[in-house]
């Protein structure tokens, strides 16, 4: 989820979030200006704020003081009007739209799905089935002749025939692949098939059949063959030598002398990398020394699989081994073990998210809300609804009206939500607004559809408008946001930027300021990096007998431009070590500037290398320019500013705290 941009500050710790309403019963803490706010929200914005922390006296009170000053802000901005401007209600309005979401599903279902997402990654199936094709926006005769048609070859199966015959028979399966496999699918995990399929496979014993189930491909009935522990992944590097036909002797055998002289050489000592760029014939992995991507089950075909995962350890390379594509020889890189559910839940999630799990959910969800909020259908209305539909002059084309309808059946309501009514001409305004696919079904089927979508629409808006109202931990969070925005914008006018703009007020505020951004004592002096030791005592040499240590650094330019490297100027405690050595040698008295003679001080800085400091001297702490110290002035500055501020809205709203109350959360 995108976080607001208020987020990102630090002034965002101390956010805190009032009740909208309060029960006569509840007790408040504290008003700023007329509102008021309570106890329990209080308590929820504190935990919030300083989880696993002691609830003492102190802490409130040292808390009580950040949230009146949040709380003067908001009233502020809000008294401004800052919350009514167009530029806000959108803002807001799309972050309520992202936070919303998490409560317009089914919250306890999606967790049982993820979680039986998660179980099955942690099993492999093996799987053959039989697919009888048709389209999901089929006439209902043609559904009926699919349907009976699988159900035929599946009783041949369970009367004694073979399944891999009866798959590649005349009239059998649709699959194209099953001529070639026999319906065999191999192994395979959750989210390898579509969500249907899956379930039927998970669900269905080791070597018994499926039942009949029905996928956007068409009827399938599977048998399980096998069912095994994951096997997680596995990264490999392989060398292939192709073989054109691996049912062709000659070929094979062709291939298996080049393999075998590969073979040889990585016995032999040479490198599997450098082998897998001259001889395999994989041409996108050779020139990657025949590295592969990491792979699990279902990934790559049976017995490349087999090999890889049956090597014990990193490092470790295979025999030669045949496929249908040709001769391999892999090498182990690395192994997983399938993940823990922590590991593993955010991806799942995600994944859920965007399969047809989500809309398993969303279904789930809209029939408990079609009880809670007491929805019904008129069955009247709907059945005019279709006599009154045909495939040239409906609904289903913009501006056209609904031959066969009268008035009073245009006004009739067509279903109900928590007492509210949606009539048939409301559903034909609908269905003009949006774009009908799949007018190639029946217009019945079209209708129901298109009915359901409404009535989904209607039912998650009505829950929409009563979240704040159902869920209070969303009341809070949206508050908020409410809140963080308006004090982010207004926070924003009279402390930040109002803080850089006004060069005037930061001129005025660093000069009667001049104390607070002082320099500390700084050592003056020239470090002249130098190579190795013999270049530093040329170096220190030039500096006691006054001469340029530039031009030796010059002579040396041409071949060896890194002999000398130079620091020049002001270094305060702590720039660095060789800096630092000088205060501390100061301070033992065993560094005495003679301003009458040069003073060079020789020191190792590593990896042989000398620092030779020219050391003219200590400066005694300044007050730093404003460009020297601009950040920290407008930083300060902004501290200023706030406080003024601050006190300034103490003497607009009147704030009264409830001790008593308080101090009830006190540990």
């Amino acid at each position: 989820m995108k976080l607001p941009r208020y987020f990102t500050l630090a002034v965002v710790a101390l956010i805190a979030t009032t009740s909208l309403a309060q029960s006569s019963s509840e007790k408040t803490v504290i008003f700023v200006g007329d509102e008021g706010v309570s106890l329990s929200d209080f308590q929820h914005i504190y935990n919030k704020n300083n989880k696993d922390s002691v609830v003492t006296k102190e802490a409130l009170d040292e808390y009580m003081d950040l949230f009146i000053k949040f709380k003067l802000k908001v009233k502020e901005a809000e008294a401004l009007g800052m919350d009514t401007v167009s530029d806000f209600t959108r803002e807001l309005a799309g972050y309520r739209k992202q936070l919303a979401r998490p409560y317009l599903i089914d919250t306890d279902l999606l967790d049982e799905i993820v979680m039986e997402a998660y179980e099955r990654t942690q099993i492999d199936v093996r799987a053959r089935h039989i697919l009888v094709t048709v389209g999901l926006n089929a006439e209902p005769a043609d559904t009926l002749r699919a349907w009976n048609r699988c159900n035929g070859l599946r009783d041949r199966i369970v009367n004694g025939e073979n399944f891999e015959k009866v798959a590649k028979s005349k009239n059998g399966s649709d699959d194209p692949s099953a001529i070639q496999n026999g319906g065999d699918l191999g192994w395979f995990s959750a989210f390898s098939m579509v969500y249907p399929f899956e379930q039927a496979a998970y669900s269905t014993p080791e070597g018994e059949l499926s039942e009949i189930v029905r996928t956007r491909f068409g009827y399938h009935f599977l048998e399980v063959t096998g069912k095994r522990p994951a096997r997680g992944e596995v990264h490999v590097a392989h060398i292939m030598v192709r073989v054109a036909d691996s049912k062709n002797k000659m070929f094979v055998e062709k291939g298996k002398t080049a393999i075998d002289f590969v073979d040889s050489r990585l016995k032999a000592g040479e490198a599997f990398e450098s082998l897998a760029l001259k001889y395999s014939e994989d041409e996108s992995s050779a020139s990657k020394g025949g590295v592969l991507n990491w792979f699990g089950s279902g990934k790559m075909i049976e017995e490349f699989e087999d090999a890889a995962f049956g090597l014990e350890n990193d490092g470790d390379i295979s025999e030669p081994f045949l496929t249908d594509y040709g001769w391999h020889i892999v090498k182990r890189l690395g192994y997983k073990e399938p993940q823990s559910f922590e590991e593993a839940e955010k991806a799942l999630r995600k994944k859920v998210s965007r399969d047809v799990r989500a809309e398993v959910t969303k279904t789930s969800f809209i029939n408990k809300l079609k009880k809670e909020y007491n929805y019904y259908e008129i069955g009247m209305s709907v059945s005019a609804l279709v006599r009154g539909v045909n495939r040239t002059d409906s609904v289903f084309y913009r501006n056209h009206p609904i031959s066969g309808l009268s008035p009073l059946e245009l006004n009739r309501s067509l279903f109900s939500v928590a007492g509210k009514t949606t009539t048939v001409r409301d559903f034909i305004d609908y269905t003009s607004s949006i774009k009908v696919k799949d007018l190639q079904r029946h217009p019945e089927v079209v209708l129901r559809s298109l009915i359901n979508e409404l009535a989904a629409e209607k039912i998650l808006a009505h829950e929409d408008k009563r979240l704040e109202a159902k869920h209070n931990d969303f009341r809070l969070l949206i508050k908020e946001y409410h809140d963080g925005i308006l004090l982010f914008e207004l926070t924003d006018q009279m402390v930040w930027s109002k803080a850089v703009k006004d060069s005037t007020g930061l001129e005025d505020y660093h000069t009667k300021n001049a104390e607070k951004f002082m320099w500390d004592e700084r050592a003056d002096l020239s470090a002249y990096i130098c190579e190795n030791e013999e270049v530093a005592g040329e170096v220190k040499k030039a500096i006691l007998e006054g001469k340029s240590v530039d031009e030796y650094r010059e002579s040396l330019l041409p071949e060896r431009p890194l002999a000398i490297r130079i620091e020049k100027g002001l270094f305060p405690k702590g720039t660095n070590d060789w800096a630092d050595s000088l205060f501390t040698k100061r301070d033992n008295n065993s560094l005495v500037i003679d301003k009458n003679k040069p003073t060079a001080i020789t020191l190792p800085i590593g990896e042989g290398g000398f620092v030779v400091m020219d050391v003219r001297g200590f400066v005694e702490p300044t007050p730093k320019t404003l460009e020297e110290a601009r950040g920290q002035v407008i930083a300060s500055y902004q501290d200023h500013l706030e406080e003024e501020w601050v006190n300034t809205l103490k003497g607009k709203y009147t704030v009264t705290v409830y001790e008593e109350v308080l101090y009830e959360l006190i540990d």
